[in-house]
């Protein structure tokens, strides 16, 4: 894993030999942004280039300006070749050069090694990044819907920069755009060290408020910040008056077609697709280790894991509250603590095993921490902690399998059951606006054109849903809450994990979100994915083989929080001082009602995002936004 930055732009006039030391200098700001991501080594690259149409007569363009600059920045983590993966990287086949800057792993290297062999190259390391490099400069850009993995890269060729993100989005790629520049990251931080001064607007407002800690694929928050969607690439190019042009390309998207399996075969063919994601997910230069929280998702990937490794020497860790053995309270989303789950796993796969605890000040500490490491407000104590965990994780090991996107592919959270959820014409882990503006001024939040933002987001994504020819509704409104889960909640956790995770220089890997398991499963009919009333049976009947009883029948229950009710006191304490010395907090939140609402009992049961995200997590997120209000003086 890595940190990746550049830029693609014609601004400045590459006659000006003081302009390469001007735009170094950007390069190596915009690398040290990102240097989280890739503690291990670092390196960029700068080249002028005249226009692509071959014009060189200075004359010819306005303001003497012949050509430009592309730029790339790279931060590695060293988790394979680790002699060898030095990045920017440059190769050529047969006349043809082009340069490389990436950010993921690769997991068919071996498949995609044979697909080379008959042409004459030589490798010169035993990592993925040449691998990717010479497989488009032999088969062009037809070359991205084969690779298998977690991945954001920019190509530059003959002039052109090509900007690939994942088939699913796993790993983050934003961009900048005008008529002279091109700029990119994997975090909005990388942008702007560049020089792109951060700004927001209604519409991000919308997006904070209406719904985040989710965003809309392809909207990076930050006014004119946008992302690369997953599956697609850009060409970035120039045209004759010498201006920055982008074109969007999609190679790879989720179609629908009949599932024409019987149940057993069904049955079968995911639990191939599981256990071949996993094994080649294990690829690695150095030791792998798991998050195991004791539930289901998991738990199997924790047992394939363990299964695979030949020295049968698995590290496993998983993640508490100080004192939650006393301040836990069931509800209807978080029903059972996980640790009497973790220990049953432990000594069935027999891993060595570490129980790793969080406290309100570790938790507070990082909510300021976690918008440094995603840029914007997030899931507030639960991503703060989530990156405190990944702190320590990265300290003994620095590649980790997950358990992440199970839910949302095979159809695990409540509103996939609960008919009175999943009708809803709205997102179902956030039904209802009120919750979420009860802290902000009436002005303001008037201002805003709120609910007509979150329908329109809601609207566009069901009609871009893909459905076959003669689906009942209740097929039809099926696959729907599993789109918007998969475009939606999975995104937001992808995200969260990337970021927390990255901000340590910490690999985290998600088995589930192989595009193939997607592929397969999202057109397998609910009946088969709830068999016999069994949720996520599909996942059980794959984990007979390798998980005790107790772990494949558990009910649910997601990423830990804290329920102490000290946190709770901390946090609005913090508000009252941060509403009081952020004069830009005081533009947006109303003190009286702050007030009463710190004031007033909160009901842990009914969450406004998600399921864990309730009335402690509103004043935590109220911190996060006032943070980014100071960090980026909007």
């Amino acid at each position: 894993m890595c940190g990746i930055a550049g830029f693609f732009q014609t601004k400045y006039n590459i006659s000006n030999e003081q302009t390469y030391y001007f735009l170094k200098n950007k390069l190596e700001k915009m690398k040290n942004a990102i240097k989280h991501r890739g503690p291990d080594d670092d390196d960029i690259y700068l080249s002028g280039f005249l226009n692509n149409n071959g014009f060189s007569d200075k004359t010819e363009f306005p303001n003497n300006i012949i050509g430009g600059f592309v730029g790339f920045a790279h931060s590695r983590l060293s988790i394979r070749d680790i002699k060898g993966g030095h990045q920017p990287m440059t190769r050529a086949y047969k006349n043809h050069k082009a340069t490389i800057v990436y950010n993921g792993e690769i997991y068919n290297t071996d498949y995609l090694r044979k697909m080379l062999s008959s042409f004459d190259i030589s490798f010169e390391t035993t990592g993925d990044t040449e691998i990717i490099l010479y497989c488009y400069l032999v088969f062009g850009t037809d070359i991205f819907k084969e690779l298998n993995g977690i991945f954001s890269f920019v190509i530059y060729d003959n002039d052109t920069a090509i900007v690939v993100r994942d088939h699913i989005g796993v790993k983050p790629l934003f961009y900048y755009h005008n008529n002279r520049e091109f700029v990119f990251s994997s975090e909005p931080k990388g942008i702007f060290a560049y020089g792109i001064k951060p700004m927001i607007n209604s519409d991000s407002w919308c997006e904070i408020i209406g719904l985040g800690p989710a965003h809309t694929l392809g909207n990076g928050v930050f006014k004119d910040i946008k992302e690369v969607l997953p599956g697609h690439y850009l060409t970035v190019t120039t045209d004759y008056h010498h201006n920055v042009k982008v074109k969007d390309l999609c190679y790879w998207k989720l179609k629908a077609k009949p599932h024409i399996d019987d149940y057993n075969t069904t049955v079968d063919k995911c639990s191939y697709l599981i256990t071949d994601s996993i094994q080649k997910q294990m690829v690695s230069d150095i030791p792998i280790c798991t998050f195991l929280s004791g539930g289901l998702d998991s738990s199997l990937v924790s047992a394939i894991v363990q299964d695979n490794l030949p020295d049968k020497n698995l590290n496993t860790y998983s993640f508490d509250f100080v004192d939650n053995d006393i301040n836990f309270k069931s509800n209807a989303f978080q029903i059972s603590r996980d640790k009497p789950f973790v220990d049953i796993m432990v000594n069935h796969i027999n891993s060595k095993h570490k129980y790793l605890e969080c406290n309100n000040s570790n938790q507070i500490d990082c909510l300021f921490k976690a918008v440094d490491a995603r840029d914007i407000p997030n899931m507030a104590d639960v991503e703060s902690s989530m990156l405190y965990f990944c702190n320590l994780v990265s300290k003994e090991c620095r590649v980790t399998l997950t358990g992440e996107c199970a839910d949302e592919i095979f159809g695990g959270y409540p509103w996939f059951h609960r008919k009175e959820m999943y009708m809803q014409n709205t997102f179902p882990w956030s039904c209802d606006l009120s919750p979420r503006i009860v802290l902000f001024k009436d002005d303001f939040i008037n201002s805003l054109p709120l609910k007509e933002y979150v329908d329109d987001a809601y609207e566009t994504s069901i009609n871009q849903c893909p459905h076959t020819d003669g689906e009942t509704i209740t097929e039809y409104n099926r696959r729907k809450i599993s789109w918007l889960n998969i475009r939606w909640f999975m995104m937001t956790l992808l995200n969260r994990m990337d970021r927390c995770s990255m901000y340590s220089g910490l690999e985290a890997r998600v088995p589930f979100a192989d595009y193939r398991i997607l592929e397969y499963v999202f057109n397998v009919p609910w009946e088969y994915k709830c068999y016999n009333n069994q949720v996520k049976s599909l996942l059980v009947e794959c984990g007979k083989k390798y998980l005790p009883p107790e772990i494949l029948y558990r009910k649910k229950s997601p990423y830990p929080k804290t329920y102490d009710p000290t946190y709770e006191k901390l946090l609005g304490t913090m508000v009252i001082e941060e509403y009081k010395s952020n004069n830009k907090l005081q533009k947006y939140i109303d003190y009286n009602k702050l007030i009463k609402f710190i004031n007033s009992p909160k009901d842990y049961g009914k969450p406004w995002y998600g399921q864990l995200m309730a009335g402690p997590q509103m004043l935590a997120y109220v911190l996060q936004i006032s943070y980014m209000l100071r960090k980026y003086n909007l």
